[in-house]
């Protein structure tokens, strides 16, 4: 496993251990106070300087090791300042991640910033917008809709407008939306649907003659240093708004902390702290539950169950934005999770309580190495059952060619080496490689342009990602190569097994492993 330092006093100083941060001093802001900010990292710092002691957060890594929930990322900010932070290998500060549904909460901070250049009004009919894609006639409650629907999921549907959107033939997704049957008076029935944050997200686009991606680029990318991200865009050229950004963990961070500050970010007015105040707060009632999704919900924010105040945006598996102003913290967390709820309620329960207090803690060196120990070894787990088979030496070059198949592969081979298996696959592109590390994973030279990948999930992985790779002998004949879209969320197995001259192979992705689906995909079959 790669070793990762996990601590960051500040860029100038490099990256340091947990451990050695002690030595420094401590440094300790008012609650609420704008820290040392402006388009490089956020300043780091030790739990214990910031009230937080640092046995919580292993207690909280155990906790995560001990639910079965799949973590790929956590960063908490105390204070406008890092005081832990992880990824679970193959995972790692510098990619980005797929955040699902929390893009919903930067397409609002978009639409927030058009009203506050005074582009628009939350009170503004849809249909003033889209002119063009209008059905004829207008019915009344689709003329009674207005942004404030939209932004908070109270537009008067009750179906699911992104699928008949996606199957508009001419890839007119609006035209599609506003044709769609509006069963409830807008503003009576809360109905969570991305539909509607597209709408939002062509809204931008039409009044500032960019994509909602660039527009968010210049007016907040740039200021707090996020880089690197990109967006999923949609037939008509417009960032699809409700999901399909992706952006690095602390860039999460970072966009919650900015919404903490009340929308300024290093002495300059990001968003109107009167527009933070709005989008949080609870507009509406949310799903009909005691759940964390039963709170109310803003703009393209949800309301958090612990205590009044808390806010978040979320995604899909969870991706996590949790703002928490009582306690002048940020949780950001990336993962696979199998259970929001359950993963969620691990951060109330094992770091909600180590916020409660405010004042510095006495530094605890041996307590910090122990969590730097543990946040340098936190990995995914690999099936690792056996590393070698007598096969090995006999299959290694030979060549597999398939039968006809859905994927249009033609045929495989497998290079094996001490510590790594080479799986080589011709399709219709040409030949690629994967390189799957035994007992490790393996990501160098594993990017997969998606559009043209032979590995790649189908449907799960829109955009271009780094792939890890691991295998793992089930027996002597059955192969297993385990890959993980680290620029995504999701993984993938193959199933390989040798039988004399002939190969099978089946698949297994990530969401059949959790039980959250099945199979859709046909296994493969082959001969030497």
């Amino acid at each position: 496993m790669t070793k990762r330092r996990t601590f960051i006093k500040q860029a100038a100083l490099g990256t340091v251990g947990i451990g050695i941060m002690g030595s420094f001093p401590a440094c300790s802001p008012k609650i609420g106070k704008s820290v040392g900010q402006g388009s490089g990292p956020l300043p780091r710092s030790t739990p214990e300087a910031q009230g937080i002691p640092s046995s919580a957060i292993r207690n909280f890594l155990a906790a995560v090791e001990k639910s079965g929930q799949e973590f790929h990322g956590f960063m908490v900010v105390r204070h406008g300042h890092v005081v832990a932070e992880g990824w679970w290998s193959p995972f790692a500060p510098a990619l980005k991640h797929t955040l699902y549904s929390l893009s919903k909460s930067f397409t609002s901070t978009a639409i927030g910033m058009c009203v506050a250049d005074g582009k628009m009004s939350v009170e503004d009919p849809v249909t003033k917008f889209f002119p063009n894609d209008l059905p004829n006639p207008v019915p009344p409650r689709l003329a009674a809709m207005k942004v404030k629907h939209l932004l908070t999921m109270n537009n008067g549907h009750d179906g699911k407008p992104m699928e008949a959107m996606q199957a508009e033939p001419n890839g007119r997704w609006a035209k599609a939306y506003l044709a769609e049957p509006i069963p409830y008076e807008p503003g009576t029935h809360f109905f969570y649907n991305t539909g509607s944050t597209y709408m939002l997200s062509a809204i931008v686009q039409k009044l500032t003659g960019k994509t909602t991606f660039d527009f968010l680029g210049e007016r907040l990318f740039k200021p707090l240093g996020i880089e690197g991200a990109d967006w999923e865009i949609s037939p008509e050229g417009v960032s699809v708004g409700g999901y399909g950004l992706r952006t690095r963990l602390e860039d999460i961070a970072k966009f919650g902390q900015l919404y903490l500050q009340n929308g300024k970010w290093g002495g300059q007015q990001i968003i109107p702290a009167s527009w933070v105040e709005e989008a949080t707060k609870r507009q509406g009632p949310s799903q009909d539950n005691d759940s964390d999704w039963g709170q109310g919900y803003g703009y393209q924010f949800w309301r958090c169950k612990p205590e009044p105040g808390f806010y978040r945006g979320d995604g899909a598996f969870g991706q996590y934005c949790i703002v928490i102003p009582q306690y002048d913290t940020v949780i950001a967390i990336n993962s696979e999770s199998k259970d929001m709820g359950a993963s969620m309620k691990l951060a109330w329960d094992h770091l909600l309580p180590a916020l409660k207090n405010d004042s510095p803690l006495p530094e605890d060196a041996a307590s910090q190495k122990a969590l730097a120990e543990k946040l340098e070894n936190i990995g995914l787990s690999i099936p690792s059952l056996q590393s070698s088979s007598p096969l090995a030496a006999r299959l290694s070059g030979k060549e597999f060619k398939l039968e006809n198949n859905e994927k249009g592969l033609a045929s495989i081979r497998f290079a094996f080496e001490k510590d790594s298996c080479k799986v080589m696959v011709q399709g219709k592109t040409g030949t690629q490689t994967l390189t799957c590390g035994f007992g490790h994973w393996h990501t160098d030279g594993n990017e997969q342009d998606v559009s043209v990948s032979l590995f790649a999930l189908p449907e799960r992985v829109k955009l271009t990602s780094k792939t890890a790779a691991s295998a793992t002998w089930q027996d002597d004949q059955t192969l297993l190569i385990n890959l993980k879209f680290i620029e995504n969320v999701h993984g993938d197995q193959w199933i390989c097994r040798f039988d004399g001259n002939k190969l099978t192979v089946s698949f297994k992705n990530s969401l059949v492993m959790m039980g959250k689906e099945e199979e859709k995909r046909a296994g493969l079959v082959g001969f030497r």
